[in-house]
């Protein structure tokens, strides 16, 4: 009821645990709360927050515009949720080493298992489109670093991304990979990478875990997680996956409702009342209440 009954700190001590592991750990994204509970309930290994969705839930493209604050405030509400490990995404950490400092500091407090930052110059754009631009190597190493230094839960996870494949190719990837786990990256997310070779070659050259994204209509191919796991990843997320299928069913329930003036025919692709009030738990809330208000005071007794 509520929210987890597991503590922050007991999360990303779990979460460690089986990354050390080796196995690949699943993780779709939450566009809110709810949807968390979603994928804690089908059995995925943990949520991941993207920086393009909580873009798209203000109606804003996925620029650099959103502020820590929005960020963290949103991931705490998403992280609570679940006992699953919690990672988001912090864009380029909302400004210089001090910047980064605080965001991974507020990003502790607000629960989350781990983070990634990434060397886009700002304001950055999304990782999958034309145009993008890195910063140079040393500035990338000062973001990593000024994150592991400010970090206090050891077990809280920090994680490089680095946008380079698209703009110098896979070998300077790698070589700006190697140089942030250097700088204390505990994990390294190498976006846009387009085949399964070069998935294998990054996790061959790093002594980490890899990151694989598979969004949709991006530059990678939409791999099945036994293939990445055959490749030597150890996460992959679907950022913006149930974000995109549920504003598609929203816009065709919309187009039904100006077409035929009610939802009878939608009703089977609906999430059913019994099935939203068990999702939210809704019965121990009832109980819990009950209990607080059913008890009565012996005004005998001192």
């Amino acid at each position: 009821m509520l929210y987890s009954h597991v503590t922050p700190t007991e999360k990303r001590r779990l979460f460690r645990e089986r990354l050390a592991s080796g196995e690949l750990l699943r993780f779709p994204g939450a566009f809110n709360p709810l949807s968390a509970r979603l994928i804690e309930q089908k059995g995925f290994d943990g949520v991941y927050i993207s920086g393009a969705v909580l873009s798209a839930d203000l109606g804003v493209p996925d620029i650099g515009l959103t502020t820590l604050t929005e960020v963290a405030g949103r991931a705490k509400q998403i992280a609570r949720m679940t006992d699953i490990p919690a990672i988001v995404d912090a864009d380029t950490g909302f400004g210089e080493p001090m910047n980064v400092a605080r965001t991974i500091q507020e990003l502790e407090d607000a629960g989350l298992a781990g983070t990634h930052i990434e060397d886009q110059i700002n304001p950055k754009r999304c990782g999958h489109l034309d145009g993008k631009s890195v910063v140079d190597e040393t500035t990338a190493i000062r973001r990593i670093r000024a994150a592991a230094d400010a970090r206090r839960d050891p077990n809280f996870l920090i994680m490089a991304r680095t946008d380079i494949r698209a703009i110098e190719g896979l070998e300077s990837a790698i070589d700006r990979a190697k140089a942030l786990v250097d700088a204390g990256a505990d994990a390294v997310f190498p976006e846009a990478m387009r085949t399964l070779a070069e998935f294998e070659a990054m996790a061959e050259a790093l002594d980490v875990p890899i990151l694989a994204n598979m969004t949709e209509f991006g530059k990678s191919d939409l791999f099945s997680v036994e293939q990445l796991r055959d490749a030597g990843v150890n996460m992959v997320i679907w950022p913006v996956s149930l974000l995109r299928i549920a504003m598609g069913a929203a816009g065709r329930a919309l187009d039904t409702l100006n077409e035929e003036g009610h939802l009878t025919s939608k009703l089977g692709e609906m999430q059913h009342r019994a099935d939203l009030y068990d999702l939210i738990d809704y019965e121990s809330y009832t109980q819990f209440d009950s209990g607080v208000a059913g008890f009565t005071v012996d005004r005998g007794r001192p």
